[in-house]
């Protein structure tokens, strides 16, 4: 487990709810992951009672399935099939809107909501890194997406470090790991054994500590500090995929000719649904909408892939037009090219791209083919 000198405290279930109802009290929006149509999503939360106590999920390449846990664990799951991404970077939101005048003149209204106060809560060590990615993309270049930055600037960020990692799980062997980076406001440990259901709290912030501090808590003790550490320490060791140990982005950049691509390019079915639950993907696109009297257009922005026809389109035609340059464009973006633009590898290793791709195309298996075979190519 990661060294800390933070503050540390405990949390009982009854804490827990506490701290819901504190958050609540404050006027924030508590999204975190509850039970619904046979999956654990993310949702508002009233109470910590709608916590997906007692469920866990079994993951494999194309499967998802939700498993009863007897401990009953409130956050002893894998990440599902939405991330935080669906809130401070949601899939569609309105820009804009203009209006003709009965005199003709055309009115422009920027659509400007105020953004809700969000408390995510039970975000995943490997979430957590992936909300640090996106805030390095989309806030810190030359043009800011700036209404990306006021919802992320109004979020509190309420880890919840892994002690069950799932069989698509590969954040180690991207650099992560299943304890929380610093980033958080909270950093919750769920512990479970015969001294009873709590969870050890770490604390990031001073929000963090001004929110601790409303609502019941104990000091942490030795026990529970040592439990919640082996617990994380030994989510390292039981990751159900990894990456080769080799240099990505000098692979990816030595692969592209690779006979690979064609092989997945037989399966792939260019659906997009690995960038839809990816929670680093950003790309979007823009869209007008008219009413029928021409009196009203509105601009919109939503989520795009790099796996649809149009999205490299130019004049005459897309650039890439296969399905093998697709997924290729995609998972060099991601591996190797993101360094370049970004400083920093595209993927946490959370493994949603694995669990969700109905043809069950793995990324870690794709990456370890194509270097085999630049190896081959190399002897």
């Amino acid at each position: 487990m990661t060294a800390t000198t933070a503050p540390t405290a405990v949390l009982d279930r009854n804490g827990l709810d506490a701290l819901v109802a504190a958050l609540v009290a404050q006027g924030r929006t508590v999204v975190g992951p509850t039970l619904r149509d046979g999956a654990i999503v993310l949702s508002e939360l009233t109470s910590a009672d709608a916590l997906p106590y007692g469920w866990g999920v079994e993951l494999d390449a194309g499967r998802y399935r939700l498993v009863p846990r007897e401990d009953g664990a409130a956050f002893a799951h894998s990440a599902g099939p939405q991330s935080w991404k669906s809130y401070l970077h949601p899939s569609r939101e309105r820009l804009w809107s203009a209006d003709r005048t009965p005199e003709g003149r055309v009115v422009f209204t920027a659509h400007e909501p105020e953004p809700p106060s969000y408390a995510f809560l039970g975000v995943r060590p490997c979430d957590l890194r992936a909300i640090a990615i996106q805030d390095h993309v989309l806030t810190d270049g030359q043009y800011e997406d700036t209404a990306y930055g006021k919802r992320r600037r109004r979020a509190l960020l309420i880890a919840a470090e892994c002690t069950e990692p799932g069989a698509t799980c590969f954040c180690v062997s991207m650099g992560g790991g299943p304890a929380a980076d610093p980033g958080y406001d909270l950093a919750l440990t769920e512990v479970i054994d015969a001294e009873g259901h709590r969870f050890l709290v770490r604390v990031g912030s001073a929000e963090g500590a001004r929110l601790i501090g409303q609502v019941p808590h104990r000091t942490a003790d030795l026990v529970t500090e040592a439990t919640a550490g082996a617990s994380v320490d030994a989510a390292r060791d039981r990751m159900g995929r990894s990456m080769p140990p080799v240099d990505l982005r000098a692979l990816m950049g030595a692969s592209l000719d690779v006979e690979r691509w064609n092989d997945v390019a037989e399966r792939c079915l260019t659906c997009g649904n690995c960038t839809m639950v990816c929670p680093t993907c950003f790309c979007t696109t823009t869209e007008e909408i008219t009413d029928l009297t021409g009196d009203h257009t509105e601009r919109w922005q939503r989520w795009d892939s790099c796996f649809d026809l149009d999205f490299s389109y130019l004049h005459g035609g897309p650039v890439r037009s296969t399905p093998g340059s697709r997924y290729r464009q995609w998972l060099t973006h991601k591996l190797s090219t993101w360094h370049d633009q970004f400083d920093t590898s595209g993927c946490v290793g959370c493994g949603r791209c694995i669990a969700w791709c109905p043809a069950g195309i793995d990324i870690t298996e794709e990456v370890a083919a194509l270097d085999a075979e630049h190896e081959t190519e190399m002897d």
